[in-house]
């Protein structure tokens, strides 16, 4: 039981000061902002979920291809290139304005191209046709797809998937998965609701140090205890 605490614990923290700020959290505010929140809230969080677990069974299987010594130093190295790395953008990053600009500036490009000069007379024909699709079909909308594409290939690679599959390749898969949700539908709930806002209130070189610290903090633990 403790080690699941600890797995939930560590994933939970980990996930939030990942995510909060970064290149998702945006896209997920400004699709919020241009369409339903619903579809786009359950479209990010599928992705972010399916991604959450897939990481996990990554790391879980990890210590059976190669020997859980090895799984265990190649974590602890992880950690502290993490935390090295989350301070050096904290310290020298061009912070959330850049991040925030290249986010719009994709989401702009892709929302002109589908919407173009019939956008206004296609409103009364779409609102009709909406309320004839079944109702797999409304909850299968290029909306929630666009938000799923969108969040998962964003976070393809990203540094807190590679956390978490070092994670879970060292601490309980079970607790690993409930904190990474937990973290994930925290995160993505505040950005649908208001995220723009909420990021421009929150010092994203205070998220970076903190992040940074944390996972030296977990470096230095996995690196103490025994494997």
């Amino acid at each position: 039981m403790s080690s699941i605490v600890q797995g939930f614990t560590k994933s939970l923290a980990m996930t939030v000061l990942s995510e909060i700020g970064d290149k998702t959290f945006f896209a997920a505010a400004i699709l919020a902002m241009r369409h339903p929140r619903r579809l786009v809230l359950t479209g990010c969080l599928a992705a972010l979920i399916v991604m959450t677990i897939l990481s996990v069974l990554v790391g879980w299987a990890a210590p059976n291809l190669i020997s859980r010594s090895w799984a265990h130093h190649i974590t602890t190295l992880l950690f502290f290139g993490f935390g090295l790395w989350s301070l050096k953008e904290a310290i020298f990053g061009e912070g959330e304005s850049e991040e925030l600009a290249e986010v719009e500036a994709e989401l702009d490009k892709d929302w002109k191209a589908k919407n173009g000069a019939t956008k206004d007379s296609k409103k009364v024909d779409d609102a009709t046709k909406k309320h004839k699709r079944p109702f797999l079909s409304q909850f299968f909308s290029p909306i929630l797809l666009q938000a799923f594409s969108i969040t998962f290939f964003g976070e393809w690679g990203d540094k807190s998937q590679l956390a978490t599959i070092g994670l879970a390749a060292d601490e309980n898969p079970f607790g690993v998965v409930l904190g990474g949700i937990l973290g994930q539908a925290l995160c993505t709930t505040a950005a649908v609701i208001g995220g723009k806002s909420l990021a421009s209130q929150i010092s994203e070189k205070v998220i970076g140090l903190s992040g940074g610290i944390l996972f030296i903090v977990f470096g230095i633990q996995s690196f103490l205890s025994p494997v």
